[in-house]
Order: structure tokens, then sequence, then C-alpha cells
């Protein structure tokens, strides 16, 4: 096979969650060891820090990533899911895996995959894995799948892991309260390993601690340590400043993921490099600096409170769950608070897939706001008339779209050069989205 038929095999042959859903997961590791030790564990063979957290994992890592590969470290990268291409779910210092990689380890791997059946996401997962052995990486940002516990990237012993925070997703898999729910990502304490925990809440932070004591892992809570304020946003960049509860030193920094949540995982980012410095890791403050500022073009990130267009300003966002859309509502709150002298009307181009939550995040969105409703072409997506009569239910109104890109194109139209048209609700809708 060549590339396009390789990656064409491992989308319709294996089960794929972001295209299946539930199914597809696997409740074990034991598909995840099988793989690794058939390629002679390549896991073990370079450092890696392993991040969870219902969001902001993505903007974590490769903030991380960028700062370490800027430090000179070859630095790899695997996270998921990808926008446009497969090969963004791994790379090494900002560059994709290499397609000829991709066919060779699909044609190596084939009769044992044929024996177990692993996932899409379990390939990926050891594929990642023996391309940053083979390339011979200082140090690995791991971001797990879904969960924790029984995540197929938690065959790892990294030097540090990272919970981002914890908020009502994937329920259906790994629980219906915050106490499950952070059960299953604390999974990925490890014995002896420190861990950084970005926000907690009343519900979480025992089940953080009684893990990371079981383990007699050293635990550190990012937002106790930090605080952010200040904060500025421009259309390409987020400033702010941070303050150090013991130290009491203020530092300002300025990030090119400009989300005012950035500022939260900036918290976690700033911890986990401390402990690194720990570690013996050589990070400077210009490598920092211009790392933070830089992160999308080191690591390539999109998606994130992504301006990609003004007159009106267009934004791409991969909100899709409660604390995501809660957030991103926060984002639009400040810019109107920060632009009084601006009368915007919101446009929100949005799909949703089937196993999400979508009433809750349907009962958050403003009535006041131009709807226009579509879906990413996957199975697990929610029909655009479906996903529209479900909106009906909380007043929200508009027109429905089969493409997204049709949908952004009427949107455009519709909307004055005041205006603010934002495509959210699923990340494979952001994915389709020409940018």
């Amino acid at each position: 096979m060549n590339y396009q038929q390789t990656i064409a095999y491992l989308f319709a042959q294996l089960p794929m969650y972001s295209r299946i859903g539930a199914v597809a997961y696997k409740e074990d590791l034991h598909n995840s060891i099988a793989l690794c030790n058939a390629l002679n564990n390549p896991q073990t063979k370079f450092k890696s820090i392993h991040i969870a957290g219902t969001n902001g994992k993505g903007s974590t890592s490769h903030m991380l990533a960028a700062m370490l590969q800027q430090a000179g470290y070859k630095t790899g990268l695997y996270t998921s899911p990808h926008l446009k291409d497969f090969r963004e779910r791994i790379k090494i210092n900002g560059e994709m895996i290499d397609q000829d990689f991709v066919v060779d380890f699909v044609q190596r791997t084939q009769t044992i995959s044929e024996t177990i059946e692993p996932s899409f996401f379990e390939l990926t997962m050891a594929m990642a894995f023996d391309y940053f052995a083979q390339q011979q990486v200082d140090i690995a940002i791991i971001e797990t799948g879904l969960g924790g516990r029984l995540d197929s990237t938690n065959i790892i012993t990294p030097i540090l892991s990272i919970i981002t925070n914890i908020g009502y997703d994937h329920m259906n898999i790994l629980g219906d309260t915050l106490e499950k729910i952070a059960g299953e990502k604390a999974g990925i304490i490890k014995p002896g390993v420190p861990v950084v925990i970005g926000e907690w809440l009343p519900e979480t932070k025992p089940i953080f601690v009684s893990k990371a004591t079981q383990c007699n892992a050293p635990i550190y809570f990012a937002s106790d340590k930090y605080v952010a304020d200040e904060l500025v946003l421009t259309t390409q960049t987020l400033h702010c400043s941070i303050t150090s509860s013991t130290s009491h030193l203020k530092e300002n920094f300025i990030l090119d993921l400009n989300g005012i949540y950035q500022a939260k995982n900036l918290c976690s980012v700033l911890y986990a490099e401390s402990i690194l410095l720990q570690h013996g890791f050589t990070i400077n403050k210009a490598a920092e600096k211009y790392a933070l500022a830089n992160t999308k073009r080191l690591t390539g990130l999109h998606g994130r409170w992504d301006v990609i267009g003004q007159n009106p300003m267009l934004v791409l966002d991969v909100a899709h769950n409660e604390d995501g859309i809660k957030q991103m509502l926060e984002q639009i709150k400040w810019i109107n608070k920060n632009e009084p002298a601006i009368h915007r009307t919101v446009h929100f181009v949005i799909g949703m897939v089937k196993d999400k939550e979508v009433s809750t995040v349907l009962s958050l969105l403003p009535a006041n706001a131009v709807y226009y409703f579509t879906n990413a072409h996957i199975p697990r997506a929610l029909p655009a008339d479906e996903l529209q009569i479900k909106s009906a239910a909380f007043n929200l109104k508009g027109d429905c779209f089969d493409d997204v890109n049709a949908a952004i194109k009427v949107a455009k139209q519709g909307a004055t050069k005041e205006d603010l048209i934002i495509v959210c609700g699923s990340i494979f809708l952001v994915g389709e989205a020409e940018m």
C-alpha cells in the first residue's frame, strides 16, 4: 500500500472512536501492551510527560512541547484527534511523522493487528512510541485520548504527569459524577512520579490527593501556586501577568494561544517547567518566552480561539462540552466588555456529535445569537436537522446546512463587519472548516 491507501485502511478497517464512538473504546490495556511488546517496548526508550484532563490538555501539551524544543531538546508530541492531516497526531519538533514511516509501520504490524484487532487509537499510539524511540527523542509529550486509567497511553512511566482539570465529558464511559471522572483521570498518577494538577474542585481534590498518597507521588496544585491576572486580549495574542503565591514575584507573558482560558493552562505549564528544571532540564527565559509567544508556529496547533478572518471576525474553536462552551462564552463576554463601543451580533456555526451532552450545551447558548446548524461528515455526527429541532427547545433559531463551509459562507454574508462568527461544537466540524 502507498500512504493514501494506508491511511484509508487505518480509517476504514480499525475501530475509530472519533468516527463511531464508544464501541471503539477498549476498556483495558491488553492490546496496548501486546502491540508494544511486539515492538520491543519502545515506550521505555525515551523520557515522557503524560497529560490528561477534560479540557486544555492539547494546549498544555503544545505549549510544553514548544518550550522544550525551543530549549534545544528533540521533542516528540503525541496528541489527538487531528484536524486536517492524520500526521498531526505524531510530531517531532513540530514536524509531522514521515509518510514512509506510517506505511512501513502498518505493514510491520499487520500480522499482530490481524491477531489482536486493535482500535485505531491503540495502533496510532504504538506508532507514535515506535517513531519516537527510533528517532531517539530527548523527551515526548504524550496526551491521553480519553480518560486516563484505561487509556491506551497509560502504559508509559513518565517523569511527570499533568491533569489539567475535570469537567463533564464522555460521561457514558468515564462516569456521571465529577468524582468518578476524576478517578479515571487520576489513573495516570504513577508511583513516585510528580503530578501537577491544573485546576481542582472540592469534589476532585480529595481524589487526586488520595491517589497521589497511595502512589507516594509528589502532588502540586498550579492554581494554588500561581495567580493569573491583568489579561489583555488582541486578535492574535493574549497578554497576562502571573504572580507566584510563594515568592510574590510577578512576571508578564505573551501567548499566541489567545483564549483567555489559556492563562490557566499557562499556570500548569509553568509549574511543570519548574519541576523539569529540578530534573536537570535547562530552559532559559528567552527560550521560554519565545516558545509561549510562538506555540502555534512551533507546533502547528490550531482551533483554540483561532481567529482566521476579520470584518467580520471569524473564529474556529473546538469547544464541544459544558466547560469548553462556558469558557468560549466567557471569551465573548470579555470581548464585549472591553469593546463597548462595538455592537456585535454573534453568529454560531455549530455542529455536535450524538454522544455528547447536547441539551446541556444548548442550554448554555444565548437565544439572541444567530445560528447555522450543520454537521461533520462522520458517523458520530448529529444530523443538522436533529440539532435544529433540539435547539428549538432552547429558543435557538437558525437554518440547516450539510456542510460547515456552506454555513460559514452564509454567515459571512449575513454578518456586519463588526459581528463575530464562531465555528464550534465539534472538533471534527472545525477540522472540516477551510482555514
